[in-house]
């Protein structure tokens, strides 16, 4: 899969994606990554891109020609237009299912706003969709498209070991994973649950489950909400929190 990201600061998403899994998925060329400076699409000889608002309000928004130049080369470097994406805070909110979703596509195109933002009219022109990573504010969608390219590359073949390793992860069947542990077996007095140790798969797989939906009661119960849970699923929850 390829990433394009227009960008101020490629440095900022590119130090991060080239670390780590990722990093290693680039190597091998599970994914590639390319970093597009707007500024090298400024509309003046001195690479200023952003102005002042219409209508009032404090801070620089960022022109569209810069942006619109942006994605004119992230076009030309993919061959066709990339499904392209805005990082706002007005976007729908990333989840799992929207990773998944957009670990299906060959290709995307990440908008990073910065200063107050950019002119809505280069947006509405170029994006298929705004996403954001949470209900808050960051100081530039670089963040955002860094959480974004991570959470999506893991799903994509060959940047993981296999597909257990994203398959048994919180969130991935709209619960929180069941807690994990390694050695010691006693560790402050607190010992790995016994079930863990036995070797007995359906044993363990049934703890797990309970596990997993006891955390995602106590810590997420809107999760619940989503899920059509059975009368045998609250009884491992409740016998699982009598045995703690």
């Amino acid at each position: 899969m390829d990433f394009y990201v227009a960008t101020l600061f490629p440095e900022q998403v590119s130090d991060y994606i080239n670390t780590s899994i990722t990093g290693r998925a680039i190597a091998k060329g599970a994914i590639s990554l390319h970093c597009i400076q707007i500024r090298d699409y400024a509309p003046n000889n001195y690479g200023r891109v952003d102005d002042t608002i219409y209508g009032g309000g404090t801070g620089m928004m960022i022109r569209p020609e810069p942006v619109y130049g942006a994605y004119e080369k992230a076009v030309e470097l993919a061959g066709h237009k990339p499904y392209t994406v805005f990082m706002s805070p007005k976007g729908n909110v990333l989840n799992e299912a929207k990773a998944k979703e957009l670990a299906q596509r060959k290709d995307l195109l990440i908008i990073c706003g910065h200063y107050e933002g950019i002119d809505e009219r280069v947006i509405r022109e170029i994006t298929d969709e705004e996403i954001s990573i949470g209900d808050y504010v960051l100081t530039g969608g670089e963040t955002g498209a860094i959480v974004l390219i991570d959470a999506v590359s893991r799903l994509v073949d060959g940047v993981l070991p296999n597909e257990e390793a994203y398959t048994n992860e919180s969130h991935t069947d709209g619960v929180l994973e069941a807690p994990q542990y390694t050695k010691p077996p006693v560790w402050k007095e607190m010992e790995v649950p016994e079930v863990l140790k036995n070797g007995n798969d359906a044993l363990i797989k049934d703890y797990n489950r309970a596990a997993a939906l006891y955390d995602t009661w106590k810590n997420r119960p809107d999760m619940l909400d989503k899920l059509d849970l059975t009368e045998e699923d609250w009884k491992k929850v409740l016998a699982f929190k009598k045995g703690l």
